[in-house]
């Protein structure tokens, strides 16, 4: 039962400060979700405005709360009873290095997509309902990262499936809107289940789900049990953060608002994933075949990404693809152990910054060309929004890694780390640390191929489309992004982001790569540079030609386009499969069990039939009748004594 607001704090006096506030960062926002759906009509004035305000005032709570941390460290807040029968639960939070770099990304960047959605849907007569959502989606996602449980994490993590839902299918007016919001929301369950069979095993060796029992005991659990935790676990950060072979939906997910985009990309939703493998780094330290798991899925993911980028000619697509990379190369230093996991984290700061900037300059984009998404119907827009223009171009930097842009000190320590390969197991340096490397080049390819198509080469936008800048709402977050895509990287090298999170991780030590680092630098940023000049030469210089019309298109590419046939196997293997288990069904219950009920019926209706036949009101047939009973009756004495 939930009996008190506050209950306890683990630490005396930093835990107490951190509880008096911490729980404000997701109630505010949550609040204001609540009385934007409830006030209706009324709200839609002010409503963006209380929705801004919200998400400011839980980024503000979230210094107060960081420094709190600094100043005292960590703290395990029980905010109330939750479950006590034939286990004990607390809903509480966990302040700590990891939860806080987390809540830090989603409140600033957060409320940096809320600034610029006020301009970007101001012609919306919905807006007051999206910043409704949004705030939804920054309160599930704040719970997720603070929670101090697996329990109190689901709840979070439902929280922003259905947020993700109710965003992608904004517009659900068109039915392929809606659909693409039912996907995601269909492939999110698949993971979910995932995390509920975790907790179901853990629940059962444990007799807890709490972060605290769980995580410090792993150890003493077998391996073939964490193997089993950890693959299922996996399984949830697959559909949550569209990694292989849930990762369908994710394209489809542009459907939404493009600042949902930004949201979902950079600050929520897709980060969930990372950082359920990083938070349970305890119980894959102790099952190598599931951390082996972890790599063979972020190395697939990353290049499966990178793959259909390099083709997609939808602006918004091309950088969903994008995010799965790149969230593929998170996945892959998780599974590299302690020093990995921190990579991972920094890079996923690192990519808040500049694949936000990235979404809200597409988004500037299609405010400018009346919605249009058609790269190859842009071209010479740089002559025209010099902001978008600039911000973009840091992001596009920094996610090719050239120095001294944010991505260079975070997915190039990745693919450094990845050709670290175990005692007595070099291969595995060497083919995940090439396969990291090649995704690089991938990586300056199709982002190079999208920047050039949008801003350089010639104009190929119609008469009837006037390129501008957006106004200063939308362009001030932009340009904060973008000095976060260029300075963020070297920050955070600079304060030492590894000694900070240290002790949110279990220890780990620094392993040596197959090949010289320098080297390991060097060929990468060959291959960058070579993937961004081969794109120049073909989409950016005065001699390129881009077609408008989509050329005629075989083998990898019509593949690519066709994102590697992913939906083509997934209606192979499971929609038709269920189709025919649903039809199957239905015509045994439209057969056997409604064919039953009816014969019953049928069977009462002849019999009540027949009765009522006798029934007439004639006296002679009922005189008759009496007869044939009378006769009867002697028939069966006189038979009796024969």
């Amino acid at each position: 039962m939930i009996n008190n607001v506050i209950l306890a704090a683990s630490t005396a006096e930093g835990g107490q400060a951190a509880a008096r506030s911490a729980w404000l960062v997701i109630a505010i926002p949550l609040i204001s979700a609540g009385l934007l759906l409830l006030a209706g009509r009324k709200a839609d004035k002010w409503g963006h405005l209380l929705g801004v305000a919200a998400s400011a005032a839980s980024f503000v709570i979230s210094l107060w709360v960081f420094a709190d941390l600094l100043k005292n460290g960590s703290s395990d807040i029980n905010l109330a009873w939750w479950i006590n029968g034939g286990f004990t639960l607390d809903f509480g939070l966990q302040i700590d290095q990891l939860s806080m770099a987390f809540v830090l990304l989603v409140t600033f960047v957060g409320t940096l997509i809320h600034i610029y959605s006020i301009a970007y849907m101001a012609h919306d007569r919905d807006r007051r309902r999206f910043f409704a959502y949004l705030n939804l989606f920054v309160a599930a996602m704040l719970l997720l990262v603070l929670a101090n449980s697996y329990l109190v994490l689901f709840v979070g993590w439902e929280g922003v499936g259905l947020a993700s839902y109710l965003l992608i299918g904004f517009w659900n007016q068109r039915s392929e809107y809606a659909v693409a919001a039912k996907k995601a929301f269909i492939a999110n369950r698949v993971g979910d289940f995932g995390l509920l069979v975790a907790m179901m095993i853990m629940l059962g060796e444990f007799g807890s789900v709490s972060f605290a029992a769980v995580l410090p005991d792993a150890a003493v659990l077998s391996p073939t049990t964490l193997t089993l935790i950890g693959l299922a676990l996996l399984l949830a950060a697959c559909g949550k953060s569209a990694q292989f072979p849930l990762q369908s939906w994710l394209g489809d997910a542009m459907a939404g608002p493009t600042p949902v985009s930004a949201l979902i990309h950079a600050a929520t939703m897709v980060t969930a994933g990372v950082y359920l493998v990083v938070r349970s780094g305890p119980i894959f330290e102790g099952a190598p075949g599931a951390r082996l798991a972890v790599l063979i899925v972020g190395a697939v993911t990353l290049l499966y990404g990178a793959i259909v980028g390099c083709a997609k000619d939808d602006m918004k697509k091309a950088l969903a693809a994008s995010t799965m990379s790149q969230i593929g190369y998170m996945m892959l230093a998780a599974g590299l152990g302690p020093v990995g996991a921190v990579f991972a984290i920094m890079h996923l700061l690192t990519h808040g910054f500049f694949k936000a900037g990235l979404f809200l300059g597409a988004g500037s984009v299609m405010h400018a060309m009346r919605d249009q998404v058609d790269m190859r119907r842009f071209g010479a827009l740089g002559k025209f929004m010099k902001i978008t223009w600039l911000t973009m171009m840091a992001g596009w930097l920094a996610i090719l890694g050239i120095p001294p842009f944010a991505g260079f000190f975070s997915k190039d320590k990745i693919i450094e780390q990845a050709f670290v390969a175990p005692a007595g197991q070099v291969w595995q340096g060497w083919a995940f640390g090439l396969v990291a490397m090649f995704g690089a080049g991938l990586t300056a390819f199709y982002m190079s191929r999208l920047f050039f198509m949008v801003f350089q080469g010639k104009a190929r936008w119609t008469d009837d489309q006037h390129p501008h800048e957006s106004p200063g709402l939308m362009t001030v977050p932009m340009v904060i992004l973008a000095l976060g895509s260029v300075f963020g990287g070297l920050i955070l090298t600079v304060v030492k982001f590894d000694d900070y999170l240290a002790p949110a991780l279990v220890e780990g030590h620094h392993g040596e790569p197959v090949v010289n680092a320098y080297a390991i630098m060097a060929a990468t940023l060959v291959l960058v540079l070579a993937g961004a000049w081969i794109a120049w030469a073909k989409f950016g210089s005065a001699k390129a030609v881009v077609p408008v019309l989509p050329p005629a298109a075989d083998g990898l590419v019509r593949a690519a386009r066709a994102d590697l046939y992913q939906d083509t196997v997934n209606h192979g293997l499971f929609v038709r499969p269920g189709q025919a288990l649903v039809a199957g069904a239905t015509k045994t219950d439209n057969s056997v069990v409604d064919g039953a009920v009816r014969g019953l019926a049928w069977l009462f209706l002849r019999t009540g039939g027949l009765i009522a036949r006798l029934q007439n009101g004639y006296a002679r047939s009922y005189a008759a009748t009496m007869l044939a009973g009378v006769i009867l009756l002697v028939a069966i004495v006189l038979a009796g004594r024969i």
